[in-house]
């Protein structure tokens, strides 16, 4: 058995760093055979959330819903359900992720892509699986039942649709919206969203369905998941209809599904953005190929931001910071790149002579921070789906291009912009996104792309204490796993 870290996905944890979870950044993994109790506080949040493997390849199949109710008496501010379920929509792969991974970092080329998606780890009847292998939902008509669905696949957007059936959006990583009605979603590895959903249709069997997003020129898993919703009383010998799921390459769903995603911003869940930034970043998101004389073609592939392509430490970097251990990672992470180009323009092979190392940005307590991530075309553009750890951010512009300083920031939408957890970096795009640094400690920032983070995609902040006692990393517990 690997040795193992676990994320609590979106929870904030402030000033608590110790029990977020992913390993070399927070804490040292678990070693096989021990075992940690991650012991946090629930403050302020409520929704939709999750947890996984943070180490490596371990998160294909180790991952679960946390559900945050709200407080009592509190209603939901749209229309209650009758019930809930939550949807989980993953990745499978008939042999051991671990060595598909190993397979590929030997021959330096991207691993195989998984043999099948799955709703509630079940792949469906579209695949060759019989009827214990899909995932059935009964409903009553006249009922409305809330969804409650995240994306844990390893490498794919996916889109999810219901046939028949209007989906109503109404939270994304567990932040209220103003509800919208949409016949699909779109949601990357590390989103959730939850809709409302009536049970409004001639009664039968529908198929829920999923399958992969991916407008670049980049081969993916482009195989249909599906459960099965079903209407109480109708028997298994009722064939189900399919819904009409996007096209696999449309990127005008993707733009206009998330343009409509929108803070619910009322006096009871106002969205605080903020409007004057201390600091300012810009990372460029770069794919490139380094020397390696022993992999399948004399290269191996690797990603960076502002041509840093990450070295994860051999002590975990909270640890670093907390004890003052020197010479584990570097405060001199690049704020913008340090070779400016045409970032989306005509394709580039060159890698720009990439970096590597352990390199990381100090931010200083309280401050506020507006973040431009910029998607380049070094060896292709790309979608990628950003998270940060300990924080939710508000996600105040996005565009296709390259961003433009001195004309974009003037459409930013601060009033009602969607806060979140994990935001998608549209292909050839930018999006950029506001937070205010409240949370000391150290925080994991990667591509949600498994793939990408095992090559490099991610960085950390190391947020300074504040100045009182309660705005400063709090001690680490004594079981705290050591390297």
């Amino acid at each position: 058995m690997a040795s193992l870290g676990c994320s609590m996905h979106g929870l904030k944890q402030y000033r608590n760093g110790w029990a977020d979870g992913p390993a070399y950044i927070t804490q040292c993994p678990i070693q096989s055979g021990r075992s940690y109790t991650y012991d946090f506080n629930v403050t302020g949040q409520r929704g939709t959330l999750w947890w996984h493997a943070h180490i490596l390849w371990l998160r294909a199949t180790v991952y679960g819903a946390i559900v945050i109710m709200p407080a009592p008496g509190t209603p939901f501010p749209f229309p209650q359900p009758d019930r809930e379920f939550e949807i989980l929509l993953g990745e499978w792969w008939n042999n051991d992720v671990e060595e598909i991974e190993n397979q590929g970092n030997r021959m330096g080329l991207p691993p195989n892509m998984s043999d099948a998606h799955t709703i509630n780890g079940k792949p469906g009847p579209l695949f060759p699986c019989s009827e214990k292998h899909t995932f059935a939902m009964e409903v009553e008509q006249g009922k409305t039942y809330l969804l409650r669905i995240i994306n844990a696949a390893l490498n794919d957007e996916l889109f999810f649709a219901i046939a028949g059936h209007t989906l109503t959006v109404v939270e994304v990583d567990a932040v209220y919206t103003k509800p919208f009605s949409t016949q699909a979603i779109l949601i990357a590895p590390g989103q959730t969203t939850n809709v409302l959903v009536q049970a409004n249709q001639v009664a039968g069997r529908y198929f829920m369905a999923t399958k992969a997003f991916m407008d670049a020129p980049i081969p993916v898993d482009n195989k249909t998941a599906t459960a099965i919703l079903q209407y109480k009383g109708i028997p298994n010998t009722v064939l189900p209809i399919l819904p009409q799921l996007p096209v696999s390459n449309d990127t005008s769903f993707a733009l206009s599904y998330n343009k409509k995603l929108r803070s619910l911003n009322s006096a009871q869940y106002p969205a605080n953005v903020p409007l004057k930034v201390d600091r300012n970043l810009f990372y460029t998101i770069g794919l490139g190929q380094n020397s390696c004389p022993t992999c399948l073609n004399g290269t191996r592939i690797l990603a960076s931001l502002n041509n840093v392509s990450f070295v994860m430490p051999k002590t975990a970097l909270l640890q670093a910071h907390y004890f003052n251990i020197k010479g584990v990672f570097r405060t001199d992470f690049p704020d913008h790149p340090p070779t400016p180009f045409n970032y989306t323009g005509a394709p580039l092979t060159a890698n720009l002579a990439t970096l590597t190392g352990t390199r990381v940005s100090k931010i200083a307590f309280n401050s506020t921070v507006e973040l431009v991530l910029q998607d380049t075309n070094l060896l292709s553009v790309e979608s990628h789906p950003f998270h940060l750890h300990g924080y939710n951010f508000f996600v105040v512009g996005t565009g296709v291009g390259n961003f433009d300083p001195a004309k974009d920031p003037a459409k930013y939408n601060l009033v009602d912009p969607i806060e979140r957890n994990t935001v998608g970096v549209p292909t050839g795009g930018w999006t950029a996104i506001r937070f205010r640094a409240d949370n000391p400690g150290v925080w994991f920032m990667h591509c949600h792309l498994e793939l990408h983070t095992g090559w490099g995609l991610k960085t950390a902040f190391v947020v300074e204490n504040g100045p009182g006692q309660d705005q400063s990393v709090r001690p680490p517990p004594k079981d705290l796993p050591t390297c």
